[in-house]
């Protein structure tokens, strides 16, 4: 084991814990690098100590067998955007939209998120691409700072490259503001996640209720701005990330081309790669993968590209995204961990990797000093059920 298992502040002769120190024992606790049976010690926010064992000291809580693993860091989730627009021209409050989609995280086991927003508008075009970032960002800070949310809220920002305001919406964000990733998303019809343009066609009728006149409309309105602003707007959000401080990613990446000039770039990341071949060279440039859950729990692509599972067996997984579902990060450990025979390997997938990618070196692993963001998993089948969720040693689910 890399974890050093201690006991901190023993129990008194009559095996009553410390009032300083809160346990939780009895547990299967997934480490780094194995599989113990025992105790996490926490005082205050942080992770204290472990010890091994199956008893259960007087004042402990008892997780009765279930498993402890370390709180979920979630780099890349649309799901905010499903609580401010749940149907078609439906928009909702942000702050209650905020805290549903809190809510429902915590829920899950995500203790830290990254709340993807798009930045980059399309001002004529119908569909749901108005500006909003900034005003939804400042919403979530400000909810941060009152302390309202139940999971930790970094800032993801989807750079629209094919789009018409970008430069104006990421000269919006300062450091002060913490953006932790910046990725590239160019959604130019024809390419990377859309190459199949009836998958494009079907997907647009269902997400924003385009007619055939207002599709052909939008796919001739998206190549024109690519063409006119597309390279430019590339070099600018490049320029933001490392303005900023943050990760910069590439988005959908579909050949080794397209992979290579992502590294030039610096690119760090590579969400969601479309093909085996982009996968393969994201691996040999030091590119960390990032998969999608729904892509790996349903077995395939809803866009018709390589799937995760594929990209699993292959060994060429480093990250798992919720994308839009968040309930699935849990699952799709545990799948993996079904996959693999190795659970703790799985767990880096959604929670030490994506931690350790964006510079969060306090989180996303159960070791002595780290943040006590903790999860307790109870196994229904082959279903993880989580019970309850812990962010620095405070209970919030």
């Amino acid at each position: 084991m890399d974890t050093h298992i201690v006991s901190p502040s023993p129990p008194d002769e009559h095996g009553t814990l410390s009032e300083a120190t809160q346990c939780l024992a009895a547990a299967r606790i997934v480490l780094r690098d194995g599989i113990i049976t025992g105790a996490v010690h926490l005082e205050g926010k942080r992770i204290v100590g472990i010890t091994e064992g199956s008893g259960v000291p007087a004042g402990a809580e008892n997780l009765c067998g279930d498993y402890l693993l370390p709180g979920l860091v979630e780099l890349h989730t649309d799901n905010l955007e499903h609580h401010i627009r749940p149907r078609p021209k439906v928009d909702l409050p942000h702050i209650t939209a905020i805290l549903a989609h809190d809510g429902e995280l915590a829920s899950v086991g995500i203790t830290t998120v990254f709340d993807a927003l798009r930045v980059g508008s399309l001002l004529h075009s119908a569909g749901n691409y108005a500006k909003y970032a900034r005003s939804v960002a400042s919403e979530i800070l400000e909810m941060r700072a009152q302390g309202l949310l139940r999971a930790r809220h970094l800032l993801h920002l989807r750079a629209e490259i094919c789009s018409e305001t970008l430069i104006d919406e990421l000269d919006e964000f300062s450091p002060e503001d913490r953006v932790g990733i910046i990725s590239l998303m160019d959604h130019t019809p024809g390419q990377r996640q859309f190459r199949d343009m009836a998958k494009l066609k079907q997907y647009l009728a269902g997400k924003h209720s385009f007619s055939d006149d207002q599709y052909e409309e939008h796919i001739a309105h998206r190549h024109s701005v690519r063409a006119r602003v597309g390279d430019v707007h590339e070099i600018a959000a490049v320029d933001a990330a490392h303005r900023l401080g943050a990760t910069l990613a590439s988005h959908d990446d579909t050949t080794a081309d397209q992979v290579r000039h992502s590294k030039r770039l610096s690119v760090t990341l590579g969400e969601f790669p479309t093909t085996v071949e982009a996968a393969e060279a994201c691996r040999e440039a030091g590119i960390k993968i990032i998969i999608g859950a729904p892509n790996l729990i349903r077995g395939g692509s809803h866009s018709g590209n390589v799937s995760a599972l594929e990209l699993a067996e292959r060994g060429l997984v480093d990250i798992v995204s919720s994308d839009y579902v968040p309930s699935l990060l849990m699952d799709s450990a545990f799948k993996l961990a079904a996959l693999w025979e190795d659970l703790p390997r799985a767990v880096q997938t959604v929670a030490t990797t994506p931690a350790d990618t964006t510079g969060l070196t306090d989180r996303g692993r159960i070791a002595e000093g780290c943040l006590g963001d903790l999860v307790q998993v109870h196994a229904f089948g082959s279903t993880p059920v989580v019970r309850a969720v812990w962010r620095g040693g405070k209970r919030v689910c």
